[in-house]
């Protein structure tokens, strides 16, 4: 196995310290041990020791996990050394379509309505999902299939296609965010699950809201059979 570690400078480490981590079926311990030798001879561990939160808080410093203090603006839902989220309210945005396709042609370039959607993003993959009601949502508050394409229906995983992917994950890069979701290109639809229960499907709700005013009718989304609490944790699977 080869590893590169990029520093950015010229720096000397020294292995000073070890973790060792145990494990069985079900759960799993660690412990930190000093690391001894001579120069020339093969270095020995002493004795463990219980890690400390003081140490992994180091330790995820010098890994780049630290979380700059930020002022959370009242739309975020969750922030982690890994992920945000947060919801949008209801809202109207041009939408691009392309892939060639007729309906594409039709759809493409229009206004429409949109529905109040929950946005994450975890490790630089970015998520969607919507919501029945234009209100801040709770941890119980059941989540609705976002109705685009480009969007894998089962787990809310938004295909990057024409994204023109934000490098920052803040909650100042939110709007950034958001302008490269609506700004790229619906080409294809993802994965199987349904993403609206309008009787001419994708191409008929979207046709129908084109250049209206209208606001976008939720009860046409289908369920996405997980709670915001389950997509919270699902980042953890990941």
């Amino acid at each position: 196995m080869e590893a590169q570690i990029r520093i950015g400078s010229r720096r000397s480490f020294t292995l000073k310290q070890a973790v060792l981590i145990y494990r069985d079926s079900a759960a799993a311990f660690a412990t930190l041990h000093e690391v001894h030798g001579e120069k020339n001879q093969a270095p020995y561990l002493g004795p463990g020791q219980p890690l400390t939160t003081g140490f992994l808080r180091i330790l995820a410093r010098g890994l780049g996990s630290r979380i700059v203090p930020e002022i959370l603006p009242g739309n975020v839902l969750v922030r982690t050394a890994d992920s945000i989220l947060w919801w949008s309210a209801v809202q109207r945005q041009v939408m691009f379509f392309g892939g060639g396709t007729e309906e594409a042609a039709k759809l493409n370039g229009r206004m429409y309505p949109h529905p109040p959607l929950v946005f994450k993003v975890c490790r630089h993959e970015f998520f969607v999902r919507a919501l029945e009601n234009d209100v801040r949502p709770g941890a119980n508050t059941p989540l609705k299939t976002a109705p685009y394409w480009n969007t894998d229906g089962s787990r809310g995983l938004v295909c990057a296609g024409t994204m023109r992917i934000p490098q920052d994950v803040t909650t100042e890069s939110i709007p950034e965010w958001e302008t490269a979701f609506f700004s790229s290109s619906f080409t294809h639809p993802s994965g199987a699950v349904r993403l609206t229960t309008h009787p001419q499907g994708f191409a008929g709700l979207w046709l129908s809201l084109a250049d209206r005013e209208d606001r976008f009718p939720t009860e046409l989304l289908t369920d996405a059979r997980q709670t915001l609490r389950q997509f919270v944790d699902s980042s953890e699977e990941q």
